[in-house]
């Protein structure tokens, strides 16, 4: 009775089930009791067991079966002076950690990049993507960043890894000299780049990021459709030529709307045509006839206002803004206005971007 007393006070089997899919390190609860000379411990694959005694970091075990014996704790002795032929329990924690892969884990910029695009000048940019993380040194681990922490999951470490990404990646995307345009192309080049970066900082830890991807990079929506437009102006090509083929489509489709509204139009015109010949009723033929009445006023361009170097003026047509572009008054980053704009913007993420496009580059150095 009281042998199976004395044994009831001894842990004598530790081991440990993950059974949760986001724990990183997991403390064996002993519930005050020490520990067996001789008891066994389990690593299994994909853990690491750290033993802390009194504070300070001991012994770490890699995956395999144990039998906690002087000659295989050996920092544990030293700490505790243990002789070769000690047998007694002791009191540690034991912590479990889990140095498999943890994917799927996510990142992203909250406030836009500013870069220098070589095409289209100052952008702002946001990117976003997954990255796996994963324990290379528990030791360091367990005294960098968990501590005392019973059961410490991924979440708790996340977000101080997407802090050190996004700052890394801003600086990545910043330099890289890449045209926005070609951005998409090099999606994998960038990520290799940002993996680099952040690898020394994320192994103070005792970590590294084994996997990492941008799963995109894009532009401010109001630069997004002005790229929109100026694409579909490439694809449209002469503009007159598609508006006579436009309206020579409809004329070709009876049943259509325009067909019938052109149809009107002609017969009218050919009845104005007789009439005029005829002349006014009662009139002979030749006699003068009324003046047609004058054209309506061509509709009003829009006015742009600039803002340079603290002053504003203004406003501007676009034959002037024209000017003002081809003289370098005018460039991409040149803040503008015009009536119904949400507030100043730079001349690139407006329309006036396509006035910009047609300015051509400085002449070659002889």
């Amino acid at each position: 009775m009281v042998f199976d007393f004395l044994k009831g006070e001894f842990i004598d089997v530790i081991s440990w089930l993950d059974d949760t899919r986001d724990t990183m390190v997991w403390r064996f609860d002993r519930r005050g009791q020490a520990i067996k000379y001789g008891a066994k411990l389990t690593v299994r694959e994909g853990q690491a067991a750290v033993f802390i005694h009194e504070g300070q970091l001991a012994d770490v075990f890699q995956p395999g079966l144990y039998m906690l014996e002087t000659n295989n704790m050996p920092i544990l002795t030293t700490l505790q002076h243990w002789d070769h032929g000690f047998q007694s329990p002791f009191k540690s924690e034991v912590y479990f950690v889990n140095t498999t892969r943890f994917n799927d884990q996510k990142w992203g910029t909250k406030n836009p990049i500013m870069a220098r695009d070589p095409e289209f000048g100052p952008v702002r940019l946001r990117a976003f993507g997954t990255y796996s993380m994963r324990v290379t040194d528990p030791g360091k681990f367990m005294t960098e960043i968990v501590g005392t922490d019973g059961e410490f999951t991924s979440d708790e470490i996340s977000f101080q890894i997407r802090n050190i990404i996004v700052q890394e990646a801003s600086q990545v995307l910043a330099k890289s000299g890449i045209p926005v345009l070609d951005m998409a192309g090099n999606l994998e080049d960038l990520g290799k780049l940002i993996a680099n970066a952040i690898a020394p900082k994320v192994a103070e830890y005792g970590l590294s990021i084994p996997e990492f991807y941008i799963e995109n990079i894009s532009l401010p929506e109001e630069v997004e459709k002005a790229l929109d437009k100026r694409t579909s102006m490439g694809v449209v090509g002469d503009l007159n030529r598609y508006m006579q083929y436009n309206a020579a489509e409809s004329m070709s489709q009876p049943g259509s709307a325009m067909g019938s509204a052109m149809g009107a139009g002609m017969g009218m015109g050919m009845g104005a045509s007789m009439a005029q010949n005829m002349g006014p009723w009662g009139a002979q033929p030749g006699a003068a006839a009324a003046p047609p009445p004058p054209p309506p006023p061509p509709p009003a361009g829009k006015v742009w206002h600039l803002a340079v170097d603290g002053a504003t003026s203004g406003p501007f047509g676009e034959a002037e803004l024209a000017k003002a572009a081809a003289e370098g008054r005018l460039t991409r980053a040149t803040m503008v206005w015009t009536p119904g704009q949400d507030g100043w913007k730079m001349a690139a993420e407006t329309e006036l971007a396509l006035i910009l496009d047609q300015v051509p580059p400085p002449p070659p150095k002889p």
